[in-house]
């Protein structure tokens, strides 16, 4: 087994490590991985951070001259991918991947706890003591952050395990921009906006393109649904009136080919994704 230390932080084996001051702690994660890795691993910044949940993370900045991931061979496959708030994506491939709404799922027992947290804090202000000496208040405080909590480490996992299957199973990785920030204006949406993570699915996508030499491009949005892919007709032109919101379905006035919406889009998000990697 390798030996990841810096000189003071070094791990015992994969279950402890030994800190500066700190000394001996008991970890979990997937350090084993590391410690079996092949050539020298520089342990460098060595960060602890506690979060709302009272829950401690330990983050080390490694470096290494053998890559930490394996180079994975050419599958000679591209998709496009349509976010959207009916699904978590349609792809152009045809598969759909669900969304989770894990947000909505704990909705109720949130508002409940937070409507506690709210009447504890009243009363430990009407009782002129400060927040942080009351102890019913902290009790409050803390199963809120772990609701919170929950929520984000069930939504990150499954960003992450997406995001990762996408990357390694195709060479080319096609999204739209994002432009979360004016579809939040649409108070009907915004929750279902927040709560699936399209920025966050992005960035991972973005990283881990990089990390195992695949192609990651984001194209404009604009007439991505609106467009037939078989002929290339816009809706809202020609006299038509664009699709809305609630039409999930529609038929090409020109071409009179049925489409899928999202599908359609996914579609055209691949072929503008091809265009702009010719022209890059």
């Amino acid at each position: 087994t390798a030996r990841l230390t810096n000189g003071t932080v070094f791990f015992e084996d994969c279950r402890h490590i030994v800190l500066p001051k700190l000394g001996r702690l008991r970890i979990k994660g997937a350090q084993q991985r590391l410690l079996d890795r092949q050539g020298e691993t520089r342990i460098g910044t060595v960060s602890i951070s506690k979060d709302a949940a009272d829950r401690f993370f330990l983050s080390l900045q490694l470096g290494s001259d053998t890559p930490f991931v394996p180079k994975l061979s050419r599958t000679n496959r591209q998709i496009g991918i349509d976010l959207n708030t009916e699904n978590f994506l349609i792809a152009s491939d045809g598969r759909t991947v669900a969304n989770p709404r894990y947000y909505r799922t704990i909705k109720g027992k949130l508002a409940n706890a937070q409507r506690t947290l709210s009447r504890r804090q009243r009363r430990a202000k009407k009782e002129q003591r400060s927040l942080q000496e009351s102890k019913n208040y902290q009790k409050q405080r803390l199963l809120v952050a772990k609701i919170h909590a929950r929520v984000f480490d069930r939504r990150h996992d499954f960003l992450q395990r997406t995001s990762t299957a996408l990357i390694k199973n195709h060479d080319l990785v096609v999204t739209e921009e994002l432009r979360s920030k004016n579809l939040l204006k649409n108070h009907a949406l915004a929750m279902s906006i927040s709560d699936v993570g399209w920025r966050s699915f992005l960035c991972m996508l973005s990283y881990k393109a990089g990390l195992y030499g695949r192609q990651f491009i984001t194209v404009s949005p604009k007439n991505t649904t609106q467009t037939c892919h078989d002929c290339g007709f816009v809706m809202g032109s020609d006299g038509t009136e664009k699709l809305t919101l609630a039409d999930r379905e529609w038929i090409c006035p020109q071409c009179h080919v049925h489409h899928i919406r999202d599908y359609n889009a996914a579609l055209n998000i691949l072929e503008k994704g091809l265009q702009k990697q010719q022209k890059a």
